[in-house]
């Protein structure tokens, strides 16, 4: 799928009703500026990108944060969040089709699961409200920060501080601007997945925006436990008729059970930058 088949999505996504949910197959395509290299988006490219372009044993191999909770056990919790900051903050990337689409839709609420920048970026020119998901945090009962952007600088709020009128963009994976935080390693997943399912990842504010919503989910498989935990606690409350569409390609038997029991649709396309438009699917 491309730019010109989803503005097919275009009104509902600027109205609010439909919101994009978008994951690391979105960033297909975005290359390190400086030597052309792909941005390691995915849980594999991650890992080989994080232990020196080296894989690491099979079972570690199968997703980011297990292998992220083996070198935070070997080597600290710093080493992988001045990974992550290193690798979305310090470097810089092409800009994705996508995310320039998605950008100017100024859409009431996005959610983007990865850990780069390029919609805060994007953004840099309007005043929005970041919400950051953050885990293993002491002397606070919530799993979340919340910052106001305005004429370039972040501000951190309180929830009662939050313009109701402003776009929303949340990050729950964490982000390296405009304080590092991240949720990688299972030990992180664990917690905010926690405090997900309790109620103190997400704001008020964000909970009563979420009702009766549907989703647009872009770049992703829903083939692990953890993504399909997050996502589940996320969209938690959204249209029981029909609570949005995956796109999908070649999902597998788990998927489209999941899929089914969530009342979402699949649609078997995927985002690729390079090809050419299709029929759209959705009006």
């Amino acid at each position: 799928m491309d730019i010109q088949q989803l503005e097919c999505y275009r009104q509902q996504i600027e109205q609010g009703h439909l919101i994009p949910y978008i994951g690391p197959g979105t960033l297909r395509g975005v290359i390190n500026q400086e030597d052309g290299t792909p941005i390691p988006a995915d849980s594999d490219s991650l890992i080989l990108a994080m232990n020196n372009g080296r894989p690491m044993a099979p079972k570690l191999m199968y997703e980011f944060p297990r292998a992220a909770m083996n070198l935070e056990l070997k080597r600290g919790r710093s080493f992988v969040e001045r990974f992550l900051t290193q690798t979305y903050g310090e470097k810089q990337w092409s800009v994705s089709a996508l995310h320039q689409w998605i950008a100017s839709l100024n859409a009431p609420y996005i959610i983007d699961i990865n850990r780069d920048t390029q919609l805060q970026n994007l953004y840099a020119d309007r005043e929005y409200i970041l919400v950051v998901g953050c885990a293993r945090l002491s002397g606070t009962q919530y799993r979340f920060q919340i910052y106001h952007h305005s004429h370039g600088n972040y501000q951190v709020i309180e929830q009662h501080q939050v313009n109701p009128d402003l776009p929303v963009l949340f990050k729950p994976m964490g982000t390296p601007l405009p304080s590092p935080c991240y949720i990688a390693s299972d030990a992180d997943y664990v917690d905010y997945i926690t405090e997900l399912m309790g109620g103190f990842a997400i704001p008020a504010f964000l909970k009563l925006r979420r009702q009766n919503k549907q989703y647009l989910l872009l770049g992703m498989h829903l083939n692990r436990d953890t993504e399909r935990m997050v996502f589940s606690d996320i969209i938690y409350g959204a249209n029981e008729q029909l609570a949005g569409w995956a796109l999908i390609e070649n999902a597998n038997d788990k998927e489209r059970r999941y899929c089914s029991k969530k009342q979402i649709e699949v649609i078997d396309l995927e985002y690729d930058p390079e090809q050419e438009a299709v029929e759209a699917v959705f009006s």
